[in-house]
């Protein structure tokens, strides 16, 4: 049984829209982002970035009370309006290659601490604490969790109903994706989509588990400041986006690596010899083409490699996830690499064009040794959701990316 629960968006007028909504911060070059915070006034940028209007940097209570204080003007400014009554809210993605479409909602915090929504990934306890003390201050919340749940035909029926009509918005923005919004304030069909979540059971965080974990906490602390807390508060939900599995798109981080822990190349290769089976394809790009079989990319040759079975026992889900195969047998083992996250000789890339980027950066000499893999499936994820185990980081670069600014949570 899963919740999702309407609320009262705070979201841009329709003639500033396009505008004010923004990728996320760090998806944004230096110089994208200086262009925004110069050329744009309305862009949501503004709001997180609140120490652009005195020409310095601004960290920590102090920024966090600047962001309240940005957000504050674009409301009385009339850039932001807040629907009066709880709407769920259809979004609509579509991309030169893909169209994605699901709900935005709240799901309940409840949900999350008894583990129907499903977490594969750890997170940090400085970095929730962090978070949840910025949501405390700033009072709201402009980033969706993406959560994924099985294909539901009921639901999908009334997406396809509802978008067949005029959207509240629909807007291009400069990297070619056009962007719709359409608001679902009928009281009998939220009672349809409601119900129909109840009976899918469990549902999964395809991105977000920081969010996530933050919101909770935040739920928890401010519980214990309201005597007169009933669990119906807007704190007990964090703002996420449902969307159906079939319509996920996930891709694979590539591993990069400086140095080969002290060893010759020559001797680096013997030491891969023991679990996979090595050819050399020469100079031309080459990706590979099933699990449990990597690309490697060294001193200016690919290379593919093919796991030895009998060195390995897949004895639960995640060990036969390939980016947690490839630390078991050689990053950890051979090159030397404990802490996915910490050690500074590992960098991660993807995207499409993700091989071509990781031979150069090796030709310039920023890397020694590159790893491309097949992306993690839907089942894989879910599986190891399942057993309550977690995911390497770095295993799944998931779509779609959600803007923020388009609807806002406020607590």
């Amino acid at each position: 049984m899963a919740i999702i629960q309407p609320f009262r968006a705070v979201r841009p007028t329709k003639d500033k829209v396009g505008l004010v909504a923004s990728r996320s911060y760090e998806s944004y070059s230096r110089k994208e982002r200086e262009a925004r915070l110069q050329f744009n006034p309305y862009c949501f940028m503004h709001i997180i970035n609140p120490g652009y209007k005195y020409h310095r940097e601004v960290s920590g209570e102090n920024r966090f009370k600047l962001v309240r204080n940005r957000y504050l003007e674009f409301r009385e400014d009339h850039i932001f309006i807040q629907d009066e009554i709880p709407s769920l809210y259809i979004y609509k993605q579509k991309t030169r290659k893909h169209t994605f479409c699901g709900i935005l909602g709240g799901a309940s915090v409840e949900d999350y601490k008894n583990n129907r929504i499903k977490k594969h990934e750890a997170t940090i306890q400085a970095r929730e604490e962090l978070f949840m003390e910025y949501l405390k201050t700033v009072g709201f919340n402009t980033e969706p969790v993406l959560l994924t749940y099985p294909d539901r035909e009921l639901i999908d029926n009334i997406i396809e109903r509802i978008t067949a009509t005029i959207p509240e918005y629909e807007f291009t923005t400069t990297d070619r994706i056009t962007h719709y919004l359409w608001k679902i304030s009928d009281p009998e069909t939220i009672t349809a989509i409601r119900n129909e979540f109840e009976n899918i059971g469990d549902i999964y965080i395809a991105d977000g588990h920081h969010r996530s974990s933050s919101s909770c906490l935040l739920a928890e602390n401010l519980k214990k400041d309201n005597p007169d807390h009933t669990g119906d508060e807007a704190y007990n939900f964090f703002m996420s986006y449902f969307i159906p599995e079939s319509n996920l798109r996930i891709y694979e981080f590539n591993r990069m690596i400086k140095g080969l822990n002290g060893l010759s190349k020559e001797d680096f290769l013997i030491r891969l010899d023991e679990s996979y089976r090595i050819e050399n394809r020469g100079t031309e790009l080459y990706r590979p083409s099933k699990k449990h079989h990597f690309t490697m990319y060294l001193d200016g040759e690919f290379y593919s490699l093919y796991l030895r079975k009998t060195r390995y026992n897949f004895t639960d889900p995640l060990r036969t996830l390939d980016t947690q195969l490839l630390y078991d047998t050689i990053l950890y083992p051979i090159l030397g690499i404990k802490d996915l996250r910490n050690d500074d000789r590992i960098a991660y890339g993807y995207g499409r064009d993700n091989v071509v980027e990781m031979k150069s950066l090796i030709d310039k000499g920023k890397y020694t040794v590159g790893f491309g893999m097949l992306p993690a499936t839907m089942e894989e994820i879910r599986k190891i959701a399942d057993e309550g185990l977690q995911m390497p980081p770095k295993s799944t670069f998931i779509e779609p990316k959600l803007r923020s600014g388009l609807t806002i949570y406020e607590f």
